[in-house]
């Protein structure tokens, strides 16, 4: 096979697209479920798709716009395919209802997409009712099977968001979601939409500090939290409830990563990759969910297409095709440092062709706090050369900057200044 992609999720599904769209006509889509889609398909609710398609959809709506266009191109598809083995030459062993299959790839692109981090132990019993909510949410849009009629959400993750108002819509009451951070986890528009659009509290500050009842959960008791985030004895109180939804984040799933060496970030759980998306073993790129959590699932399509261009180069290199005009220059890697008030930054360096005047380059990254108002600044050896100002910087939103960058750059720096 020209190009394997390990995951037929959205970003998985838009490299596929945007290889075949390059010319590419042996690209293979291995998929361990049953179906294509991944998360887009328990995802029933609009918001998906403005800046991909120019309209609102819902998640299985621009999962199906994916899958009908690859389909269309002519994309191959292994489903129900378990990649059980990755080797640093691109040999995938995969288990299918065929049995064992291994071939060769050109080039991989990773898009295993993410897992639900877990809260850890919550001290007190372990009564049925504590669910994660993504688990919830695929219970009750796709099993129509409702986890619990009282809820307290612990987290304030975009899932977690969707879910309160989620089981709202189907006649439970969502006491409240309690977030031990001073900031929302999730998107602005989803604390409007999902929680103040339905009297649902948020409590900033606070956590659960034990569970309650046996057979099934009664209750939960929650406090304050100070700014070590340890709970204040003072400030527990009681909330009765019969479910408890945990959305606590989500951590790139990378374990196949790990297997052929790919070097991980330790801020993002995601691949070290350089600005054509590639990670550090040689023909595997990596976008999505499995590179750095997402916010926007456009933002995903966008990056597995940028990841895609720069498979089809590889191969094509490789393959000594000299119909693509392709030839690879001596390069200069030029890291890009995380710097005041940024987390991380996707990609970590730039790959610059020496006989190149600029390379073009857009950074994602995303603030360690809330800066309102703040300026993003982009500082090449020490000197600024973009900056932008911003009224509002959450963590909770990914930022991107484009730029260009001269071959004189030693190290690139984002930070964050407040105004």
């Amino acid at each position: 096979m020209q190009l394997a992609i390990i995951g037929g999720g959205p970003a998985g599904l838009s490299a596929a697209i945007r290889a075949a769209e390059e010319g590419l006509t042996d690209v293979w889509v291995i998929e361990r479920g049953k179906f294509l889609g991944g998360i887009l398909n328990q995802c029933i609710h609009h918001g998906f798709g403005v800046h991909i398609f120019k309209e609102e959809l819902t998640g299985p709506e621009y999962a199906q716009r994916l899958i009908d266009r690859a389909m269309e191109l002519g994309v191959n598809f292994a489903l129900g395919a378990m990649v059980i083995d990755i080797t640093k030459d691109r040999m995938i062993t995969y288990a299918s209802e065929r049995g064992l299959v291994t071939k060769k790839a050109g080039a991989i692109i990773l898009a295993m997409g993410c897992r639900e981090r877990t809260r850890g132990a919550i001290p007190g019993s372990r009564g049925v009712g504590i669910y994660a909510a993504g688990i919830a949410q695929e219970m009750v849009n796709m099993r129509g099977h409702m986890p619990g009629g009282r809820v307290v959400i612990l987290g304030s993750g975009d899932i977690g968001l969707i879910m309160a108002r989620r089981m709202t819509l189907e006649g439970a009451k969502v006491e409240g979601v309690y977030e031990i951070m001073p900031h929302p986890g999730g998107l602005k528009r989803n604390i409007v939409q999902c929680l103040n659009d339905y009297d649902i509290p948020l409590h900033l500050s606070h956590t659960v500090t034990r569970t309650v009842g046996n057979k099934r959960l009664r209750g939960v008791y929650v406090a304050k939290v100070d700014e070590s985030r340890q709970p204040i004895p003072s400030t527990e109180r009681y909330v009765e409830c019969d479910t408890l939804l945990l959305s606590v984040g989500l951590i790139p799933e990378n374990e196949l990563s790990k297997k052929i060496g790919v070097r991980l970030s330790p801020i993002t759980g995601g691949a070290v990759v350089n600005d054509q998306l590639e990670t550090s073993t040689p023909g595997v790129f990596a976008c999505g969910n499995v590179l750095h959590v997402h916010d926007i699932v456009d933002y995903v399509t966008l990056e597995a297409y940028a990841a895609a261009a720069s498979a089809v180069r590889f191969i094509r290199h490789r393959a000594g095709d000299g119909a693509t005009e392709i030839s690879i220059k001596a390069t200069t890697e030029i890291p890009i440092k995380a710097g005041e008030g940024v987390r991380y930054t996707v990609p970590m360096s730039i790959t610059h062709c020496e006989d190149a005047n600029a390379t073009p380059c857009t950074i994602s990254f995303r603030s360690d706090g809330v800066y309102t108002p703040a300026t993003i600044k982009i500082l090449a050896d020490g000197t600024v050369i973009k900056s932008v100002k911003k009224r509002v910087i959450i963590p909770s939103e990914m930022e991107q900057v484009a730029i260009e960058i001269t071959r004189s750059a030693q190290e690139i720096t984002v930070q964050i200044a407040r105004e």
